[in-house]
């Protein structure tokens, strides 16, 4: 049977990269980030609800994120009209997932924010101090400080999800952060 282990952490803190070091450890990993990519591309699952209420927001058949972000920055009540939209086509795509793997990774940045730890048999959180966080981010170069603390805001404070996940990964180092992906593995695989 697969270990199903949630994969969570604000943005920033490393996840994309802890995820990859899951999957060279021989884990499946699904990513939550790249369904949602799937949903609005081009024939996704998400493209004509989206239309039907926000007809703007799509441009040559696919959902355009930028205008998305235009639209949620104008009116805060649009976001939870994607969410309602978004989250149950994230779901059935997770449930859609097969595996022969003996560990499934699922990295959800708002694993707790959607209730998805009850799916899970363990959660790992990655974290870094809030300082380093905001750097890492900032040096993207992709938002501005103002569109960062928005996002960081709306997720759920790195302290309570590490409180909340049987295991942290403190990313900051790759070395680092790779031996505890290492040891999180062989704890699952010896079923501690």
């Amino acid at each position: 049977m697969t270990f199903r282990l949630g994969l969570t952490g604000s943005i920033g803190m490393g996840k994309s990269t802890t995820a990859q070091m899951f999957a060279e450890a021989g884990c499946a990993v699904w990513d939550a980030d790249a369904a949602v990519h799937r949903l609005y591309a081009k024939g996704g699952a998400a493209v004509s609800p989206i239309a039907e209420i926000l007809p703007d927001a799509v441009r040559d058949g696919a959902v355009c994120r930028t205008a998305l972000r235009s639209m949620i920055a104008a009116d805060p009540g649009v976001l939870r009209q994607i969410e309602a939209i978004v989250h149950p086509l994230v779901a059935a795509d997770r449930a859609a997932f097969q595996t022969e793997a003996d560990i499934a990774v699922f990295d959800i940045p708002l694993l707790f924010e959607t209730g998805g730890p009850a799916q899970m048999d363990a959660v790992a959180c990655v974290s870094i101090p809030a300082a380093e966080q905001e750097a890492r981010v900032m040096a993207r170069g992709t938002m501005t400080a103002q569109d960062f603390r928005a996002i960081r805001d709306k997720q759920l404070p790195n302290e309570e999800k590490c409180a909340r996940s049987r295991f942290v990964i403190v990313t900051d180092t790759v070395e680092h952060a790779r031996s505890q992906v290492q040891d999180i593995v062989s704890q699952i695989r010896r079923g501690v």
